[in-house]
C-alpha cells in the first residue's frame, strides 16, 4: 500500500502532476497528462494547439518506449531461451519452440531494442525536460516552447524508431504468433472492452466529446456503446480498504484496512455499469475496429492476422494482445510525424490560469496499459480529495461484491498448466496484459492450499 490519495490531500492542486507521476516509472507521462487534464477541467482552461500537440508528442514517445520494453524486456524471455548468462538466466525451463535461427535473431533484436528505447526517451525529454517523471507538463499546456531545432531533433529519432517498429518489432511479434499458435486460443478475458481515448486532436473542453486519435468507447457483447463517466465505480469487497460500497471516484475513499476479513489484494475493483472491463492496447484496437474509426489500423490488423494464419476472433488472446500493441506502436510512430508539422514555433504553448477556491474536475486518458482516470475535489484552494483509477486496477482487479472476477483472473480460468511448479502458461497469459505493479497478480487454490513460496533477494 502506497497511499497516493492520502499523500495528495491538503496540498496545492498543481502538486498533483509531479506527485502522481510517481505512481509508475514506466508510464509517468500518462499520469502527468491525466492529472493536467484533471486540473484543466477544474480550472476551466484548455491548452492552445501547441500545448496540446506537444503533450501528444511526449505521450507518443512514451507509448513507443513502453510497448517496446514490454515485448523485448518483459515478455520475450518467456519464449526465447537465450544463452546461459544474465539476463537470460534464471528462467523457466521447457516449452521453448523457436528454431535456432529465429532464436539467435530475436536475441540480437532484444539487444538492439535498448538503443531504440534510448531514442524514445530522448524524444520525450526534448519537450518534457527529463524522463521519467517529466517536468514540463502543467495545467493549460506545457512549459517548453517549441523550436525548429527541437522539432528536427525529434524527427530524426522518430524516423529511426519507426524503422525498428516496421522492420524488427512487428515481424518479431508475427514470428512468435506463428510458432506459438496455441496462444491465440489462450488468455481470453471478460469480453468487455473499455477505452477512454488518447491523443487529443482538438481543444473541446468536454472530454466525452473530444476528438481523439484513439477514441473513447466501450465494447459490450461485440457492439460499440458510448462511455458515460458517471457509470464508473470502484468496489472494495475483497480489497484491503474500509467499507464495501461501490463508490464513484468523485466520492471515492482510500482508507487502508490490512486486516480486513476475506480481502486478498490492495487493488480495488473498478466496474463500468457493474461490469469488469479489459483495458489496454487490445481494448483500443477492438473499439477502433468496431466503429472503423481508424481504417488504416483496421487494414494493418487484417493483414497481420492473415500473415499469422489467424482470424479476428483470435485477437482476444495472448497473441492478440501482443499484435495489438505492435500495430498500435506502428500507427503512433506514423502520425507523430504529422503532428510535428502542425507545431507553430512562434505561437504560445500554454496560457495563464487561476486556481479556484472550490472546484471539481477529472481527466480521462490512456496509459500504454489502458484506461486511466484522475478525479480531484478542491476546497479552500487545496486538494480535499484525489482519486486515481489506473489500468492495472481494471485488468488485475479482484472479485466484486457479486463474486465476478476481474479480466486477468478470468483470463487464467481454464488455462492448461502442464507443471504447476513451473507455470509457464500462466506467466505468458498474465504478462500479455503488461501488468504495471508487482503486487497485481495473485494465485490461489479454491481450498486455500499453498502451491509454492518464493523469496526475492
Amino acid at each position: 500500500y502506497r497511499g497516493f490519495e492520502e499523500i495528495l490531500r491538503d496540498r496545492e492542486p498543481e502538486d498533483a502532476i509531479p506527485i502522481t507521476q510517481r505512481i509508475c516509472g514506466v508510464c509517468p507521462v500518462s499520469h502527468a497528462v491525466a492529472s493536467a487534464q484533471c486540473l484543466d477541467s477544474a480550472f476551466a482552461v484548455m491548452p492552445p494547439d501547441n500545448g496540446r500537440i506537444i503533450r501528444n508528442l511526449i505521450q507518443g514517445a512514451n507509448f513507443l518506449q513502453s510497448h517496446i520494453v514490454h515485448f523485448y524486456q518483459l515478455s520475450l524471455l518467456d519464449y526465447v531461451r537465450g544463452p546461459q548468462s544474465p539476463p537470460f538466466v534464471p528462467r523457466f525451463e521447457g516449452d521453448y519452440r523457436l528454431p535456432d535461427r529465429n532464436e539467435r535473431e530475436l536475441i540480437q533484436h532484444y539487444l538492439q531494442s535498448f538503443r531504440v528505447r534510448i531514442l524514445t526517451h530522448e524524444m520525450a525529454a526534448l519537450f518534457s525536460g527529463k524522463i521519467p517523471h517529466v517536468a514540463s507538463i502543467v495545467p493549460a499546456g506545457v512549459t517548453v516552447p517549441p523550436t525548429v531545432d527541437k522539432v528536427t531533433a525529434f524527427l530524426w529519432r522518430l524516423n529511426e524508431v519507426r524503422s525498428f517498429i516496421d522492420d524488427v518489432y512487428l515481424p518479431d511479434v508475427l514470428t512468435l504468433a506463428r510458432v506459438y499458435r496455441d496462444y491465440a486460443d489462450l488468455g481470453r478475458s471478460c469480453g468487455h472492452f473499455l477505452s477512454f481515448g488518447v491523443f487529443d486532436l482538438d481543444n473541446e473542453p468536454a472530454v466525452a466529446r473530444r476528438k481523439r486519435l484513439f477514441r473513447m468507447g466501450r465494447l459490450k457483447a461485440g457492439k460499440p456503446v458510448p462511455v458515460n463517466p458517471a457509470k464508473i465505480v470502484e468496489e472494495t469487497r475483497f480489497a484491503w480498504y474500509e467499507g464495501d460500497a461501490a463508490l464513484s471516484p468523485h466520492k471515492g475513499e482510500t482508507k487502508p484496512a490490512p486486516e480486513k476479513q476475506g480481502a486478498y489484494t490492495w487493488l480495488k475493483a473498478p466496474r463500468y455499469d457493474g461490469e469488469p472491463c479489459e483495458v489496454g492496447p487490445l481494448a483500443r484496437v477492438m473499439v477502433a475496429l468496431a466503429d472503423n474509426s481508424l481504417p488504416e489500423l483496421g487494414k494493418a490488423i487484417g493483414q497481420a492476422l492473415a500473415d499469422a494464419g489467424l482470424e479476428q476472433r483470435h485477437l482476444d488472446s495472448v497473441v492478440g494482445r501482443h499484435l495489438a500493441r505492435a500495430l498500435e506502436a506502428q500507427l503512433i510512430s506514423r502520425v507523430m510525424g504529422q503532428w510535428l508539422l502542425q507545431i507553430r514555433p512562434n505561437e504560445p504553448q500554454a496560457i495563464d490560469f487561476k486556481v479556484p477556491k472550490s472546484a471539481e474536475g477529472y481527466g480521462l486518458w490512456e496509459a500504454p496499459r489502458g484506461a486511466l482516470g484522475h478525479w480531484i475535489r478542491i476546497t479552500g484552494g487545496k486538494i480535499a480529495n484525489y482519486q486515481a483509477v489506473v489500468p492495472t486496477t481494471w485488468n488485475a482487479s479482484p472479485r466484486d461484491s457479486r463474486g465476478v472476477a476481474g479480466p486477468i483472473e478470468q483470463s487464467l480460468l481454464g488455462t492448461p498448466v502442464k507443471d504447476e511448479k513451473n507455470p509457464f502458461e500462466l506467466a505468458r497469459v498474465v504478462r500479455s496484459f503488461d501488468p504495471c505493479i508487482a503486487c497485481a497478480v495473485h494465485l490461489a487454490a479454491p481450498g486455500g492450499r499453498t502451491r509454492a513460496s518464493f523469496q526475492l533477494v
